[in-house]
Parts: structure tokens; sequence; C-alpha cells
């Protein structure tokens, strides 16, 4: 196990007791995104961000109304899936939200009682407890609804051997480009509308036993243009952080807004995927096509004053556009991919922690400045 979770769930035992334990989470199963062609999406994660192929259901294995590629680097599982048909909840969901993530899968020891201790304190499910098996073992599954169409599938596999579900089968592939150093998923951010973060920030604390890690507020989050809400959801053992955003009240359209608008309602806005070395990780991103946000040159000119010595030479960090913040527990670098698909809505981040466990606040300022010249060459600014 990684001991940076060992480590930061120690810390959390002490330091947020209200994170209760009748919901232990192992870690994320994997993130399911509807999208509009599985199998050209899978090329391009495969490809721009080093995934590997793992498994694929389709016609193949006997699955009529839709495909799924699985594909994986290290902890971090992308499940892509298109509909076979002209009709139905996948369509649907692709016409309204564009490429989207649907589904937030989370390894539990006991998929029925995590069902169970959610729905009794209020969660609305998406479907009860359900085992699947085949030659490889089985599986349980069950789900709840989260902020707009979003589910949280609770995945229990301690009886399966399969390459990732029953009903899968391994994908065999020649062409798996090497993958660019991901490690894991730091966080997932979800943006909700007008006044609602307080409504699943005690959806997270009362239905799930989370905690609140940190928040920020307009005066943190905030440009002379736009501004946002934020508080950060974590479990009792850190391995599952949930930033939940909304829009605040600014001159401008905020990056929220615009998201809803384009996303027609709640979802997620961003997945931060954790490396060892942002350096490494993104020259081989923008070397194979990734498109990164850029804050302004002079953002460098007295970063170093801020915060303090760091171990990496400040002109490579400069070179990619990578930011730079700290807290009381060391430093962290991370950079925003653009929107990875047509429509201003999900993108990544990319984030190399140096003992810090906050999210750059000193960041902001610089990053929405960003964010709305973007914003403002689409015309939604």
């Amino acid at each position: 196990m990684d001991t940076t979770f060992d480590t930061t769930s120690l810390k959390l035992k002490k330091e947020y007791p209200n994170a209760e334990d009748f919901l232990p989470l192992n870690g994320t199963d994997y993130v399911e995104l509807y999208v509009g062609n599985a199998k050209q999406a899978a090329h391009f994660y495969k490809t721009a961000f080093g995934f590997q192929s793992v498994a694929y259901a389709g016609l193949e294995t006997g699955m009529k109304d839709r495909v799924s590629y699985v594909i994986q680097q290290d902890k971090i599982r992308l499940v892509l899936t298109s509909p076979l048909t002209k009709d139905g909840p996948i369509n649907d969901h692709i016409n309204k939200h564009g490429d989207g993530v649907k589904n937030v899968a989370l390894w539990v020891d006991d998929a029925t009682k995590s069902w169970e201790e959610t729905t009794k304190r209020g969660a609305q499910s998406t479907f009860e407890p359900k085992t699947i098996e085949d030659k490889n073992g089985k599986a349980v599954l069950s789900a709840i609804r989260t902020y707009g169409e979003t589910n949280h599938i609770f995945v229990e596999r301690t009886d399966y051997d399969g390459p990732f579900l029953p009903g899968y089968m391994k994908w065999e592939c020649e062409y798996n480009p090497e993958p660019v150093g991901l490690k894991y998923i730091d966080h997932m951010v979800g943006n909700v509308g007008w006044n609602e973060m307080n409504k699943w920030v005690e959806f997270y604390a009362k239905v799930m036993g989370f905690a609140q890690l940190i928040s920020f507020d307009d005066k943190d989050i905030s440009t002379d243009y736009t501004a946002l809400m934020s508080k950060v959801m974590t479990n009792g053992n850190g391995r599952i952080k949930f930033p939940i955003n909304e829009p605040a009240e600014g001159k401008k359209k905020s990056q929220i807004e615009e998201y809803i608008d384009f996303y027609n309602g709640a979802g997620v806005q961003h997945i931060a995927v954790a490396t060892d070395n942002i350096i490494d990780t993104v020259t081989k991103m923008r070397s194979r096509g990734v498109e990164f946000l850029r804050v302004p040159a002079n953002y460098y000119d007295d970063v170093l004053d801020r915060v303090g010595e760091i171990d990496e030479d400040l002109e490579p960090l400069k070179e990619l556009g990578i930011l730079i913040d700290r807290d009381d527990e060391g430093y962290l670098l991370q950079l925003f991919t653009k929107p990875v698909g047509d429509r201003p809505t999900l993108f990544f981040e990319i984030i190399q922690r140096k003992g810090a466990r906050s999210f750059g606040k000193g960041n902001f300022k610089a990053l929405f400045e960003a964010i709305e010249r973007e914003q403002e060459l689409r015309g939604t600014l």
C-alpha cells in the first residue's frame, strides 16, 4: 500500500474525527466516462496520457447495448463507454452533457453494507446490490446517486480474478505507448449550481461519513471578473477527496457557470492525477499533443519569494508553465490541461505533492486568469 495514504490516514484520524468509519473505502476503483466514440477515446488516452489496454466488453462478450474499453496506468483505471443503439440512457447522457464522467466507482470490502449504510442515511439508490460472475469469479456491485447525473458505484471484488469485472474480456492490443508517470487519482472536483455546495457537502458528511478538509470562499478564489466557492470533503483514511465548487457573484461569467451551461447541470469538472516527477510527465504529455493552460511569465518573477526553497530548478518549471504552492507541511507542483473534449467541461490536473496536502490556494488567481483568457477566446466570459 502506498505509504502516502497510510500517513494521511493517521493524520486524518487525529485531525478529522468527524470522518466516520461506517463506510470504509479502499480507494477509487475506476472512473467511467460516457463518450461519443469509446474506441477513439481509448486511443486518445493511450496515446496522449500513456494508459494501457486492460479489458473490453461489447458485442463479442454478449453486451448488446453498449461497448466499453478499460484502460489503466498504475492505480488509475478509466472505463470509456459508448452506446451501440440509437436510443437509450447513454445516448441521452452524451446528448445532454457531451463526453463526461458518469460513474465514480469506489473500491470497498462489502458493497452490500456500503449500499445499506448510505441509503439508510438518505442516499438515493441507483441500483441495489447485485452479484455478477463469470469463469474468473464473482463481484458485487451497488450504486447511489450524487450531484447531477453522477453515480458512486461500490465495487467488491475480493472473489474476482479477471482482467476487470465479470462480463469483460482481456483486451489484447499491440499498441500500448509508454506510460507518462501517472500514479493514482489525487482528488476529483465536482461543479454544482448556485447555492448547492453546502447541500452536497452535507450529503458527503451525513450519507458517506466524510469530513471537511478545507474550504475556500470568493475572497480566496476570485479575479477582477469571476469568483467561486469551494469546500473539500475527504473520507476517513484520506484516499478519497472530493472538492465541491459552486459559482459566486462576479462581474462576468465564472468557469463554474460556463461548465454548468455547457454540461447542462452539475458534474465532475476535473480529475487530478498524481505523479512523482511532474517535469518528466508534463514534458511527455506535451510531446504527445496534450494542451495545458499557461499563466503569464511574470508569475515566476517572485514565486520563490512566496513559496520558499524547492528541490527543482525553476527554469524547466517556467518553461512548462508548472505552478508552485506551499502549505505548512511542504509544497506542491501542479498544472491543468485544457478541456479534453469539444465542450469546455472536463479537464485533468497533473499534481506532484512534496509534503503539501493543500490544493494550490496561492495559484488560484493566476490559474483563474489563465482560464478567463480561454473563456474570452471562446466568447463565454
